[in-house]
């Protein structure tokens, strides 16, 4: 294992002599090469990854019979240009991908590795059979056709479209230079048909929203069913005779605005493409509202406040009317009932076989739902996931490739710790395990053939990995990367999962991770680390998420040192219901998740391994608010700290009275005197800088002492490897001088 020297202060004091710190780098400990991201092609057993190598962002793919995995792209600098949105054709021949990073409100596009020339977002594509990787157009999202020669991208309200195949006639149409559908309104979540011939899309008209099909040959638009209502979420169904989407009711007069809304950009209206209204009271401030029905309450015919619709793409009509473009009729199948509380949405719907399945957030059900009803109609939603565990996102759920009749997802049912793939018919039955053990099991991508579902897995001392798991269930078989010999696979822990109490009796559930050479009798330096989010949730392996995969190997460096470090799950987090995710009293109303944050340094301090008086803590985001918080509220316990890119107040007022001050760190700052070790990237998009800045004005008021890492154009996580091996290297030396040495606080700093 390598090692690094680094300076003591980052800033020497005048008269002071200045000792130098080593410490091992971390940089053994991220060099896998980490997959990121994983999609399957539709009609073909291959599948194509993201890969980070030490910054180095590049595609990969791996297909039948022997599933070698091989480079596609050839980005061979850490220059922190992010790759995103790794898209494969049905036939897995064509991969497109998005290089750049999202604009911040500013419109600038992220730019850390200084370029003076800036940056651009742009749509590239590679073919899997080899050769360099172009660049097709600047967008993102795209949508790639089914036989990859096309993507679709939204860009200022319209839809274009550029080729991504190199042959034939180039026209500005065809290189995202002009519009490829322009029409009024804010037009979006453009679907291709299975077939490539028919663009679903939606049409956003401030109090409305239509459902539209472009027809590719003849480049003409059909409007399905258009009416006063919010339609919206068009779902293909697998041979591509229909087309599903949801209707809400329009707008009612109490709640339209009045503004004049743009040519191309209507202002308010149905929620851009999930057909939910969204506009607010024109009327706050006015006497004698009228109450009566429909002034300000909307509803469809029956009262109800939901329907399902299919059309048959192949009914459509010409209107003769010159005014009336030809239109597309569709039926409903399904409504929720008056007043549901429970059917409030149909987003994230999809066809899956002769069924519509939908995400639900079942009101007082502890995890999230996915229903799924005939499309057919005449029936009442059928529960598909009756286990109880989390379903996080998008990436927790795929459908079977034979036309979605078997949903595959991601959950910590039945080992709520961890992640693991299950499936389940999408007309409804008992789901079934298929994979189990210690190890986690993420993002679920079924194969073409139907044998095998690849997966991410991860282990304790495994790093993220592309896997194959049998369609049946078994063990995942690792097919990338194989593990260098600098990794340093034997000096992991397995980590332990304890539980704490915090003051008000919850119960808090934490990895504790003990070096290999504690010896009995010993006490060691401890350190508390805090996930951001706040709703995440650390596992006893290496996590799906970039930053935590790289907080998880942190944490094992640590206790390699000879920290014992406590991960804590403090409320607010995900993976134990929702009544933990949601607990009360937290954030800006009382900021009750550090309760389990200090339960969690108390029970290190109970430890007969721990020196009580050698206690650390550090975290990201969310977490750096929460180390932040105590430093502030209990340097008495924490005798240094590490926030990077923390939130230090709340809401910006300075009233001492408030709840949102009393909460933040800031409404503690005369008790802070622990030394802090502060990072933040100045185009952080998720937390201002201006809270580092106002932090600092606030510790040099106090003479507290603080080092200060300024990444300038870097984000709220750095997009540079070399950054990260720099921050966390520094943060090792710190540690080790504040926390292992107890080291004095050099004075008037």
């Amino acid at each position: 294992m390598t090692s690094c020297a680094v300076l003591a202060a980052s800033t020497p004091v005048a008269g002071e002599a200045q000792q130098e710190v080593v410490i091992p780098s971390i940089a053994p400990w991220m060099s896998p090469a980490s997959p990121l991201s994983l999609v399957s092609a539709r009609k073909a057993d291959r599948v194509a990854f993201m890969v980070y190598d030490r910054g180095l962002r590049n595609v990969y793919s791996a297909a039948a019979p022997d599933f070698r995995p091989r480079r596609l792209t050839n980005f061979t600098r850490d220059d922190g240009i992010d790759l995103t949105d790794v898209e494969i054709s049905d036939d897995g021949r064509m991969v497109v991908f998005v290089r750049g990073s999202a604009p911040n409100r500013w419109g600038w596009v992220a730019n850390p590795n200084h370029d003076p020339r800036g940056a651009e977002r742009a749509i590239w594509a590679v073919r899997t059979a080899g050769g360099p990787a172009w660049r097709v157009a600047e967008g993102a999202s795209p949508e790639l056709s089914p036989d990859g020669q096309w993507v679709l991208f939204t860009r200022d309200g319209q839809i274009y479209r550029a080729r991504v195949s190199r042959t034939g006639p180039v026209t500005a149409m065809d290189t995202g230079g002009v519009p490829l559908i322009r029409l009024w309104g804010r037009n979006g979540s453009p679907r291709w048909s299975p077939d490539g011939k028919r663009i679903a899309f939606v049409s956003d008209r401030e109090h409305h929203a239509f459902v539209a099909v472009y027809d590719v040959a003849s480049r003409t638009v059909q409007y399905v069913a258009p009416g006063v209502d919010c339609d919206g979420t068009p779902a293909w169904s697998p041979d591509g005779r229909s087309l599903a989407f949801s209707r809400r009711p329009g707008t009612p007069f109490g709640m339209q605005q009045r503004t004049p809304a743009g040519v191309a950009n209507p202002a308010g209206g149905c929620g851009g493409n999930s057909g939910a209204p969204t506009s607010t009271p024109i009327t706050a401030g006015q006497n004698n509202l009228v109450r009566s029905p429909g002034f300000f309450t909307s509803a469809l015919p029956g009262g109800y406040r939901l329907a399902l619709m299919i059309a048959d793409i192949g009914g459509a009509r010409d209107i003769t009317s010159p005014m009336v473009a030809a239109q597309i009729p569709a039926r409903e199948v399904w409504h929720n009932a008056v007043g549901d509380s429970v059917f409030t949405t149909l987003a994230n719907m999809t066809w899956a076989g002769d069924h519509i399945a939908f995400p639900v957030n079942v009101p007082g059900d502890e995890f999230e739902r996915w229903y799924a009803v005939r499309a057919a109609g005449d029936t009442t939603p059928v529960r598909l996931t009756t286990t109880n565990g989390l379903i996080e996102d998008a990436t927790s759920v795929a459908w079977s490739r034979d036309g979605g009749s078997t949903m595959f997802y991601t959950t910590n049912a039945g080992d709520i710790e961890r992640r693991h793939i299950w499936s389940v018919p999408s007309t409804g039955g008992p789901p079934v395990q298929l994979t189990s053990g210690d190890g986690v099991e993420t993002h679920p991508q079924p194969l073409a053939s139907g044998k095998h579902v690849a997966v991410l897995a991860f282990g304790a001392r495994t790093p993220a990995s592309v896997a194959l798991v049998p369609a049946s269930g078994g063990s995942p078989r690792i097919i990338y990367p194989t593990l260098g010999a600098d990794f340093p696979t034997t000096s992991h822990v397995v980590p332990h999962i304890v539980k704490t109490k915090a003051e008000d009796g919850l119960e808090i559930s934490n990895q504790l991770f003990l070096p290999r050479n504690l010896k009995p009798g010993e006490k060691r330096p401890a350190i508390v680390f805090v996930h951001g989010g706040p709703r995440r949730q650390m596992l006893p392996a290496y996590h799906y998420m970039q930053f935590y995969h790289w907080s998880y190997a942190a944490n094992q460096w640590l206790a390699d040192q000879g920290y014992i470090v406590l991960s804590v799950n403090y409320r607010r987090g995900v993976g134990y219901g929702k009544s933990f995710r949601d607990a009360p009293n937290a954030r800006d109303k009382g900021n009750s998740e550090y309760l389990d944050v200090v339960a969690g340094a108390k029970y290190l301090q109970q430890r007969p391994d721990v020196d009580p008086s050698r206690v650390g803590i550090w975290g990201l985001s969310y977490g750096g608010l929460l180390a932040s918080q105590a430093l502030a509220r209990n340097s008495d316990i924490f005798v240094a700290g590490v926030d990077m890119a923390g939130v230090h107040h709340y809401d910006y007022m300075l009233d001492s009275t408030s709840s949102a001050f009393k909460s933040a760190a800031i409404g503690a700052i005369e008790g802070w005197k622990s030394p802090v070790f502060l990072v933040h990237g100045d185009d952080d998009r998720n937390v201002d800088f201006a809270q580092t800045v106002g932090l600092v004005q606030l510790l040099r008021a106090r003479k507290i002492y603080h080092e200060l890492m300024v990444v300038p154009d870097d984000l709220h996580e750095s997009m540079l490897h070399a950054n990260w091996i720099d921050t966390f290297d520094r943060m090792g030396v710190f540690l080790k001088r504040f926390v292992w040495n107890r080291e004095t606080v050099p004075a008037g700093r």
